[in-house]
Formats: C-alpha cells, sequence, structure tokens
C-alpha cells in the first residue's frame, strides 16, 4: 500500500475558506467539473465518490454541492444505512454491486462498504476475522472498479469533537434540523476513540493509488465544499489526459 496514506492525525483541521472567496472558487469549480462530467459521458467512463466521516460533519452538504450544477439523470445518491433483513444474509458487498454506475454516470455512496471496518468493527456486528479481512477484500473491489475503466474517489471528512457538540447542540435547538439528530448520533460520541482509531486502520490499510483517500477538514463547511470539488476536478482531468496520452 502507498507510504502516503492521510491520516486523522495529520490533517491540518484549521483550513478555512472566507465567506468572500468560497461563491467564485464554488462556482468555479462546479462548471470545471460540469465540463468534465459530460467528457466523461461522450467517453463512457463512471465515477464513483465514496464518503465516510464524523455525525455533523457536513457530508449532505458536500454532495449537494457537486450535484448542484451537474446533470440529474446521471448523477445518484446512495445512502447506506444498516443492511436488510435479507441483506444481512447476504455477501457485506452484494448490497452496492447493483447502486455501481452505468458509463459515463457519477454516483455517490454516502457511507459506503467501509462500514464493514468502521460501525460494524466497532459495534461488534462483525467479528474480528471478518472486518480484518475485509481490508483486502475492499482493496480488490476496488481494483475490480478502477480496471474496468472507473475513477474512485474517497472522502473522509473530518471535524474535531469539540465541533460535532456544537453543530449536535445547534440541531437539537434548530426544528428544521432537529431530525437529523438521532440517539444513535449521541451514542456514538461516547465511542469516538474506538470510531478514531478504527478510521485511522481504514486510511492506513486502503488507501491506494488507483483509489486514494482524501481527508478533508471540515470545521469550515465553505473549504470542505470546495477542496472536495477540486479534487474531483483534478482528478477527472489527469484521468482524461491520460486515457488521452496512450
Amino acid at each position: 500500500m502507498p507510504k502516503d496514506a492521510p491520516s486523522l492525525a495529520g490533517t491540518d483541521l484549521t483550513a478555512k475558506l472566507s465567506k468572500k472567496e468560497y461563491p467564485a472558487r464554488l462556482l468555479k469549480a462546479q462548471y470545471d467539473l460540469f465540463a468534465l462530467s459530460r467528457q466523461l459521458l461522450e467517453q463512457g467512463t463512471p465515477m464513483v465518490l465514496v464518503f465516510e466521516g464524523w455525525d455533523a460533519a457536513g457530508k449532505g452538504g458536500v454532495i449537494k454541492r457537486i450535484n448542484e450544477n451537474l446533470d440529474p439523470r446521471g448523477f445518484h445518491v446512495h445512502p447506506t444505512s444498516a443492511p436488510t433483513g435479507i441483506e444481512i444474509h447476504q455477501h457485506y458487498l452484494q448490497r452496492f454491486w447493483d447502486k455501481l454506475p452505468q458509463r459515463g454516470h457519477i454516483a455517490v455512496f454516502d457511507r459506503s462498504w467501509y462500514g464493514r471496518v468502521l460501525v460494524e468493527r466497532v459495534e461488534g456486528f462483525a467479528e474480528k476475522s471478518a472486518w480484518k479481512r475485509a481490508y483486502s477484500e475492499l482493496n480488490a473491489f476496488e481494483q475490480m472498479l478502477t480496471d474496468d475503466g472507473f475513477i474512485v474517489r474517497k472522502y473522509f471528512l473530518h471535524i474535531t469533537k469539540e465541533t460535532q457538540l456544537k453543530r449536535f447542540e445547534e440541531r437539537k435547538d434548530n426544528p428544521i434540523k432537529r431530525w437529523k439528530l438521532t440517539d444513535e448520533d449521541w451514542r456514538n460520541r461516547e465511542k469516538w476513540k474506538l470510531y478514531e482509531d478504527a478510521t485511522e486502520d481504514m486510511l492506513r490499510k486502503t488507501h491506494q493509488k488507483n483509489a486514494p483517500w482524501n481527508v478533508v477538514s471540515s470545521v469550515c463547511k465553505r473549504h470542505a465544499r470546495v477542496a472536495v470539488i477540486e479534487d474531483l476536478v483534478k482528478a477527472a482531468t489527469d484521468f482524461l489526459n491520460k486515457k488521452k496520452a496512450k
């Protein structure tokens, strides 16, 4: 595995983007992504975006800004919750196969197959032998995708525990956002260190050149939104340039 794997501990959580800079940077990145998405469609290149992160880290806001100026017919968001009664008896990757995008489309997984080495590990839903084996299985799964011409980008949105508490309190006091806060969110806070350890292992063991992890500071939501879209623009540009050079 690459030696340059990102980490939570090594992420600068002070990164910010001012309100003044934000609109222009966001709009440019969105327009660049739109232009590139048309090229990916014409060339039949599918893109898979994986989002993990702390509760209240702003995943939904990032995904919304990615999609704002894209063709909704080719952009699909798949929120991942606990497996159903049927899915729990299937291989844990099976429920993701039919959600992979068709050629030229973009699929976003809001939570993903990495639940096996995060929530299932921490909460004891998977045996130790199963989640330890999963690292190589996940790498092989993503290798199959990229070997078949998929672009795979993975993002972990990182915030401080204090930032999370502040956002929880804001949600609790806001009737429009209160639905976003659950008892499970509060329980997960009590296991912060366990999730932190699981995340560091995940980043170290599944960061691959073909499917890299990008840990994005989301203490400033403006920074996170622009940083992710600009990274997508760079990834798509690099992919198309390499394809053109062949």
